[in-house]
């Protein structure tokens, strides 16, 4: 028995048919019976099949003899193939596109969710993944990368358009928020000092806008100069979603520090509705007119319409209370200990000015934000702290509370569904925490150009998608999305070298803890895989090469 494999061209194809047959003798002739057609077959089983029958004698031992078979481990493949076929479920590959330049923005997406860092690392990274295999692509450097990067700031609008195009589900109601992301180096062309959220002094900055749907996933983000101002940005959203995506019931959520007056006249000359909280003071000033009473806090959700028809939805978080009664308790306590010291200090040092050591424990309040309510005397060398417990009742007596406001009606929006959208602005907290500080870390940017920034940012947002798949996907294995890729990433292709045949790659079956994050995530793995032998090589790499060739 054997695998007969012939080639027929025709019309300027060559069609390839492999059959079963084998040889018997009848009336003194050879003759061939056909057993079983297997051109159906994938490349790597025909050779499985070719070896088996070139060993039938001794299959037993076919898979410890090393002079037969040599099994090689190849290339990672598990990571790179999960998210590749995440991206294509979600639409990220089809709104990038098939060309080339889209196939090199969808591995920097990949690359950016597998392992974070630079254009030349993800080439790095290209080298010991399937990527090309999986992608179509051919060989790229980092200067591919970077050109890439140009080409999908062009883009990013249209490949938007097609992410929200692609959703079934309509969307009226958009959650807003803005971070800021400082920068190592001075050379970037969007840096600029601004109110830096990092706490990083002296640092320059970029400010990022991230624009996501009511249930957190993100449909638009935008960089703007690290000095823009969080209302400032806010205008190109309110026209990107009216505009470009064509959305006509408009409702945007967004803090305090975004929805102010002049956005709130923006969105109503545009006939669009808001959903933002006011200020502390400016809950003080209703308190004080009679808009609002103290006692509509302790329910657990009030609202107040008033003859304008802004309404405004209260409530108290008993725990966020509690936090603020421990916070001011525990700066309290901190004062004290400092006034023991310092009246230590001046018992120790006879000649010491006590006056000055007054004004650096009424420094050290203000500091606290506690001055308001404590007070500091001095008596013969003796600093007294008293607490006035008037002033600190009114100061405790908002603790935990907080307001919203919006122009919904109540047929719109009743109070618990404008309480819980306010809320779900977390999502977007959420994902800048994401995209920060966590899985997909936004920085370091290795970046100097405006445009290359943008789709920087951009290739985080589109892989912060896919984590959010992941992660969902994930939730139940009790293991984060970092860890799950990482595990895949173990799962390599392995080379088969038969002594009289040609290699080929197969699959292995995946352990137990693959198989679980496979089957979560709803990938199936291909029965072989054939690579096209095209590498990628860093430039430095490719450099070195010629100069030795």
């Amino acid at each position: 028995m054997y695998v007969d494999t012939s080639h027929i061209t025709r019309g300027g194809k060559t069609y390839t048919r492999h059959l079963l047959r084998e040889s018997y003798r009848a009336h003194g002739k050879v003759l061939h019976r056909t057993v079983a057609n297997l051109s159906h077959c994938s490349a790597a089983e025909i050779e499985a099949i070719r070896l088996a029958l070139r060993h039938k004698q001794d299959l037993e031992n076919l898979g410890t003899v090393q002079d037969v078979v040599t099994l090689k481990q190849g290339m990672s493949f598990g990571a790179v193939w999960t998210v590749y076929h995440v991206a294509r479920r979600l639409g990220i590959a089809k709104a990038l596109g098939t060309t080339r330049e889209g196939k090199l923005a969808l591995w920097q997406v990949i690359a950016r969710v597998i392992d974070q860092g630079s254009r030349l690392s993800a080439v790095r990274l290209a080298m010991a993944h399937a990527a090309c295999d999986v992608l179509g692509l051919d060989t790229f450097d980092e200067d591919a990368l970077y050109e890439n990067l140009d080409w999908l700031a062009g883009a990013q609008a249209l490949v938007e358009d097609r992410l929200f195009a692609q959703r079934t589900k309509s969307i009226n109601l958009f959650l807003y928020d803005v971070t800021s992301s400082y920068l190592e180096g001075t050379q970037n062309a969007l840096a600029a000092f601004g109110y830096n959220r990092d706490g990083k002094k002296g640092k320059r900055q970029i400010v990022i806008g991230l624009l996501c749907d009511e249930d957190g996933h993100p449909v638009s983000i935008e960089v703007f100069p690290g000095n823009t101002a969080d209302p400032h940005t806010f205008a190109s959203q309110l026209e990107k979603v009216k505009v470009r995506f064509g959305v006509k019931a408009i409702t945007f959520v967004g803090d305090r520090g975004m929805i102010k007056g002049q956005q709130i006249e923006e969105l109503a000359q545009h006939g669009c509705h808001y959903i933002t909280a006011i200020t502390k003071p400016q809950i003080e000033k209703l308190l004080r007119t009679g808009v609002l009473q103290l006692d509509l806090f302790d329910q657990e959700v009030a609202e107040v319409l008033t003859e304008e028809g802004i309404r405004y939805v209260l409530r108290r978080n008993p725990v966020r209370a509690q936090e603020v009664r421990d916070t001011r308790h525990a700066k309290l306590a901190t004062l004290q200990a400092q006034v023991a010291k310092q009246n230590q200090y001046l018992t120790d040092h006879p000649r010491a000015s006590a006056q000055g050591a007054v004004q650096k424990l009424v420094a050290r309040a203000k500091t606290l934000r506690i001055a308001d309510w404590i007070e500091l005397t001095l008596e013969e060398r003796s600093i007294t702290l008293t607490v006035n417990a008037s002033v600190q009742h009114d100061e405790a007596k908002l603790d935990g509370c907080y307001v919203l406001k919006t122009d919904l009606t109540p047929q719109q929006a009743h109070k618990e569904l404008v309480h819980d959208r306010y809320k779900d602005l977390a999502s977007v907290e959420h994902a800048f925490r994401t995209c920060k500080t966590a899985h997909l870390e936004v920085r370091p940017i290795f970046l100097r150009r405006a445009a290359r920034t943008r789709a920087h940012a951009f290739v985080v947002m589109l892989a912060y998608q896919i984590i959010q798949y992941l992660a969902s996907a994930w939730g139940a294995l009790d293991v984060t999305v970092e860890a799950g890729l990482q595990a895949l990433a173990t799962l390599c292709l392995v080379e088969v070298s038969p002594t009289h045949a040609p290699s080929y790659h197969c699959i292995p079956t995946p352990r137990d803890a693959l198989a679980a994050l496979l089957h979560h995530a709803d990938i199936t793995l291909p029965k072989a895989f054939t690579l096209s032998g095209t590498r990628v090589s860093t430039k430095k790499k490719l450099q070195s090469e010629r100069l030795v060739q």
